[in-house]
C-alpha cells in the first residue's frame, strides 16, 4: 500500500467537507424543498463556525478583537482555498476576495442562479458568527462587538465579494 502524504490526505478531507457541505443539501432539497434545505443550512452554519473559530483560536492561541479574528479569518480562507486579500482600515478590516471555492462549486454544479440565494443566507451567518467568536463582549469587562457587513459579492455579478469586519 503506497502512503499518503499530508498534502495528499489534507486534500481528501478538504473534498469530502466540501462535497459532503452540498450533498446533505440537495438530499434534503429532494425530499424538502429548496427553502427548507436552506434554512437548515443556516442552522447548520450558525453552529460550525463557531466549532471553527474556536479551535483555530485554541491552536493558535489568538486573543479576543479584531487582530485575533483578523489572523483567524486569513488561516480559514486560506484552508478553504479562496484567493483573498485583507486590507486594514480604521476600527477594522476588509476582505476582498477574488475567487470564491463555494461559488465555484455552484457554477460547476449548474446551479448559478441559486449561488446569490444562498450566499444571502450562508455566508451572512457564517461570517456574523465568526465575528461574534471574537468579540470581547462579556471577557473581562469588554462590552464590544465585532460587526460585520457585506459591501459587494461574486454571486451578485461582481468581480469580487467585500466584506468588512469592525468596531
Amino acid at each position: 500500500m503506497k502512503d499518503l502524504t499530508e498534502m495528499d490526505k489534507t486534500e481528501y478531507f478538504r473534498r469530502s467537507y466540501r462535497a459532503v457541505d452540498g450533498l446533505w443539501f440537495m438530499m434534503i432539497e429532494k425530499k424538502h424543498g429548496f427553502d427548507e434545505a436552506l434554512e437548515l443550512d443556516e442552522a447548520v452554519w450558525r453552529v460550525l463556525p463557531k466549532i471553527q473559530a474556536r479551535s483555530i483560536k485554541s491552536m493558535l492561541n489568538l486573543d479576543y478583537g479584531l487582530d485575533g479574528l483578523k489572523e483567524a479569518i486569513a488561516i480559514r480562507l486560506a484552508l478553504e482555498e479562496f484567493d483573498y486579500d485583507l486590507k486594514p482600515e480604521e476600527d477594522g478590516f476588509t476582505v476582498e476576495i477574488r475567487r470564491c471555492p463555494w461559488h465555484d462549486i455552484m457554477l460547476r454544479s449548474g446551479r448559478e442562479e441559486l449561488s446569490e440565494r444562498v450566499s444571502e443566507v450562508i455566508c451572512r451567518a457564517e461570517n456574523q458568527v465568526w465575528a461574534q467568536e471574537f468579540s470581547p463582549k462579556g471577557i473581562e469587562g469588554e462590552n464590544k462587538e465585532i460587526g460585520f457587513e457585506r459591501r459587494e459579492r461574486i454571486c451578485q455579478g461582481g468581480s469580487r465579494c467585500r466584506f468588512r469586519f469592525g468596531w
